[in-house]
């Protein structure tokens, strides 16, 4: 279907999709059964098909955002593959009320990961405030001009995000994001030949060279303790220790007292004894090795 999709421009997938057949409940219901219990791709194919014209009718509303209408067609119909692929008709919804989700969502992401290099928003109040922020700001400003009053840009902000129902701080981050535009860091801040980059001004947030080599010296130090102090413990301890510690997915108690054919009980009071002597052993040391033994 999107091999399909690819292949046709925007003026052919209409015209393609105002001829498809126009699905009665039952048959709808029908198609739906077969792919979800059958995967009977050919009732797939009629059933998005048929509901083609809904998704380029709700990718046409999203034009005035800059994005190809082919591409916002594409986005369409993945959504609507996604609510074919997700709809139970046992619920007694007409699919055309649940895919009208499925593809809004598909065609808001779409927009909302090509307006900016920068990722513009991910939460649902940012999604909500990208789609919403302009169209209730303008109407706020209506409101307040018939009323004689004008509203500063702290008092908009506060009035934007009471009614959409977003954090203040969203509604800053926002104006901003959609305000500006993306530009290059290898610009240059001046028409010398040997101005500076912006990617110059750019504080590196990694760790300096000094902290570096703290750090460093830091964790050799851990490692040396802890590699002493599991020198205290016997081959049993130090495998408990091992598996509910050291590993990337620590192991159960169950896991090991069943390989050990020890009882649950057992291991844990074996791993507590190991704990025990490793604190004795690290008395007076750093604070990172209480932490992990805590």
């Amino acid at each position: 279907m999107e091999m399909a999709l690819d292949a046709l421009d925007d003026r052919t997938l209409s015209r393609a999709a105002m001829k498809a057949e126009l699905l009665d409940a039952d048959t709808e219901r029908r198609l739906a059964y077969a792919w979800r219990d059958e995967r009977d791709e050919v009732a797939l194919h009629r059933l998005i098909t048929a509901y083609m014209r809904l998704a380029i009718s709700m990718a046409s509303k999203f034009r005035r955002y800059g994005a190809p209408m082919n591409d916002l067609i594409q986005e369409a119909g993945l959504g609507l593959m996604k609510a074919a692929d997700k709809f139970d008709p046992d619920r007694g919804v007409r699919f055309s009320t649940y895919a009208v989700w499925w593809i809004k969502a598909s065609i808001q992401d779409y927009v909302m990961r090509n307006w900016s290099m920068v990722r513009t928003g991910s939460t649902s109040s940012q999604k909500s405030l990208f789609f919403n922020l302009r169209r209730v700001q303008a109407r706020i400003e209506r409101e307040a001009a018939a009323e004689g009053g004008e509203l500063d840009r702290n008092q908009m902000r506060h009035k934007i995000a009471s009614e959409i129902g977003v954090p203040l701080a969203d509604v800053e981050m926002m104006e901003g994001r959609l305000s500006g535009s993306d530009f290059s860091l290898n610009a240059t801040q001046s028409t010398e030949d040997e101005g500076r980059e912006w990617i110059d001004t750019i504080e590196d947030e990694g760790p300096q060279a000094a902290e570096q080599v703290e750090l460093e010296h830091d964790m050799e130090q851990l490692r040396n303790w802890l590699v002493a102090a599991m020198g205290d413990l016997n081959q049993r301890e130090r495998f408990i220790v091992q598996e509910r510690k050291l590993r990337d997915k620590p192991r159960t108690l169950e896991s090991l007292g069943s390989e050990l054919s020890l009882s649950k009980e057992r291991v844990r009071q074996l791993e507590a004894a190991a704990f025990q002597k490793m604190r004795k052993s690290l008395e007076g040391q750093s604070k990172e090795v209480h932490d992990f033994l805590a």
